[in-house]
């Protein structure tokens, strides 16, 4: 039986479906599950099944609206760089490149050919 969804775009490129990229395929079918998980464990306490069905339709909405809002914003690998952005200690992090243009000796004669010096 042929399938109607095509997961992959070619040969090396990352994964796609539906608009999603690559690990935030992973992170709504996570997010799916665990709404899973929370709507039984609410029915299973007894709250009312409309009220356990209208709690997840609205966090599944949120969850699907946030995940495609990510994917559009950092793309393939944009989330990871920004959560790595923020272990980098600030003694460490530049601004800019002059530190590195100060340790080359050749960087005044690159700013004079440049017209900048």
């Amino acid at each position: 039986m042929a399938s109607i969804y095509q997961i992959n775009k070619g040969i090396n490129k990352p994964i796609e479906f539906k608009g999603l990229k690559a690990q935030y395929i992973g992170y709504l079918a996570l997010g799916l599950v665990i709404l899973l998980i929370v709507f039984a464990s609410l029915y299973i306490i007894g709250l009312n099944l409309m009220i356990c069905i209208s709690i997840i339709v609205i966090c599944g909405t949120a969850l699907f609206v946030k995940v495609y809002a990510l994917s559009r914003k950092y793309g393939e690998y944009g989330l990871l760089k920004k959560a790595a952005k923020q272990y980098i200690p600030t003694f460490i992090k530049i601004q800019s490149r002059k530190v590195f243009l100060q340790l080359n000796p050749n960087s005044q004669k690159l700013k004079e050919r440049s017209g900048n010096g």
